[in-house]
């Protein structure tokens, strides 16, 4: 029977077929004694096909499911595409060796492929860790340490607060099961174990507080009515603080995530609202990529953590590398917005959200999308229409006030003027009156064009603080 090997790696999952096996047997010291000799371990076990990961979060998505022995889609695919055909009311003539027999179970019961987890298997498995990188030839030195290191950050951190809120209910399911089945969210499970603490004692004297934590009363009913039938073991009060505690715990690092998550869409609104209006409040970024690229005198990163978005995933596998160059143009342009922008506004995000989504659309379903000249124009117009509705809101009495003071000191001029004509004699006759009545008039005439300057350099300024739109506006119009 041929056996098969499926390895899983922080680059993606692999499959072996491991041949020759009557010459080594089933001995478990004689494969031991393979393994150190690639030559030899060579032609026992060759490489059958490997599928790389897409991404980080795909290998982050794809190793969290193999630790809770779920076969994904994806791997599920590539299995039925490697491996032998198994016919319908015919037993396989080949099997396939698993490091987990959890995951083993799983991939027998959804695709019938007969698995194997033993000490045989995990023996060859150990030889396949070892010369792994021989058996991928595009693998340069240090590449699979250093998506090991990132995948084994990214897993941790990932892992902190599930991992606990598992341990929560695992352990406190050995006093009440029937908590986990009506629970489903760990942060309330959390609660709630800290909450009956002893089953015994909960009554319905508690089913108020039980439904203001819940939410539901027919939900608190059932935790009740659950709690008197449970098969649940006793616990010693020892042991019911320490799941009280780690309960607590779990709280406490759900409750600071919210918090932190919260702290960051309220900055992100704050700082770059445009930004946060296309994008939302993700992290961008391939800093570290970019650096050990320029280190090592590798090749740049392509794209950074801005293919996680969702306008990423929504584009087809030929399309995301053009999205995520044409989001990365987009979010270029939002930032240096708001970067320069003195009044907040999400007009322009919104707009370039816009874009993005028709050009989505324009590589699925071919719809030409506007052009960017006249969506930014329509930006222009909806932002200034929203500074002068503020400016009107704040202070609309202030300009009608400075005209009624020019109206009222021209007039005054006037009387005071009229009044001097008639109280001083005449010198010269009316030559000298008409000539001061000149000047006059050509005083008020610089006065107006000085302020009707003033207002229009206000108005420049007031033009310049979105990026230069406005210039570019008047320079169109010349």
């Amino acid at each position: 029977m041929t056996l098969y090997l499926l390895y899983e790696t922080s680059s993606g999952y692999s499959l072996f077929q491991a041949g020759g096996l009557d010459e080594i047997g089933q001995n478990n010291e004689a494969v031991k004694n393979s393994v150190s000799d690639l030559n030899r371990f060579g032609k026992v076990v060759q490489l059958t096909a490997f599928l790389p990961f897409e991404s980080a979060l795909d290998a982050l998505n794809q190793i969290n499911s193999v630790s809770e022995g779920i076969m994904t889609d994806e791997l599920r695919n590539f299995l039925e595409l490697n491996l032998p055909k198994v016919k319908e009311g015919k037993k396989a003539k080949f099997s396939l060796g698993v490091a987990e027999p959890k995951i083993g179970s799983h991939i027998f019961e959804v695709t019938k492929i007969p698995c194997q987890s033993n000490d045989f298997v995990h023996e060859i498995l150990r030889g396949v860790r070892l010369h792994f990188e021989r058996f991928i030839k595009d693998l340069k030195p240090g590449d699979l340490e250093k998506a090991q290191l990132g995948l084994g950050h990214s897993y941790s951190r990932a892992k902190d607060v599930n991992s606990f809120a598992m341990r929560v209910r695992e352990w406190y399911s050995w006093h009440f099961p029937e908590l986990a089945k009506i629970v489903n969210d760990n942060y309330l499970y959390a609660k709630l174990a800290k909450f009956i603490d002893d089953k015994s004692k909960l009554s319905e004297d508690k089913l108020s507080e039980l439904t203001d934590l819940l939410g539901d009363e027919d939900k608190a009913k059932e935790v009740v009515e659950a709690a008197k039938a449970s098969m649940g073991q006793d616990l010693s009060p020892i042991d019911l603080i320490n799941v009280q505690q780690f309960a607590q715990r779990v709280m406490d690092l759900s409750e600071y995530r919210k918090k932190l998550h919260e702290y960051l869409i309220t900055k992100m609104n704050d700082i770059a609202p445009n930004l946060a209006s296309l994008i939302g409040e993700m992290i961008l970024g391939a800093e570290k990529a970019l650096f050990r690229a320029l280190k090592t005198r590798g090749n740049t990163p392509k794209y950074g953590l801005i293919f996680h978005s969702s306008f990423i995933g929504r584009a087809s596998a030929r399309n995301k590398g053009r999205m995520a160059r044409y989001l990365a143009n987009k979010c270029s342009i939002a930032s240096r917005i708001d970067c320069f922008s003195e009044n907040g506004t999400t007009v322009f995000g919104e707009k370039l959200r816009e874009q993005v989504e028709e050009r989505l659309d324009f590589y699925d379903k071919g719809v030409a999308p506007r052009k960017n000249i006249d969506v930014m124009k329509d930006a222009i117009e909806r932002a200034e229409n929203k500074d002068t509705d503020m400016e009107t809101e704040e202070a609309p009495a202030v300009p009608s006030a400075k005209k009624s003071k020019k109206k009222k000191s021209k007039s005054d001029a006037a009387e005071n003027g009229d009044h001097m004509a008639e109280d001083k004699p005449a010198v010269n006759g009316g030559a000298s009156e008409d000539a001061k009545s000149e000047k006059k008039k050509k005083k008020d005439k610089r006065k107006l064009e000085q302020e009707q300057g003033d207002e229009n350099t206000n108005r420049t300024n007031r033009g310049s603080c979105r990026g230069g739109w406005s210039f570019q506006e008047e320079e169109e119009e010349e």
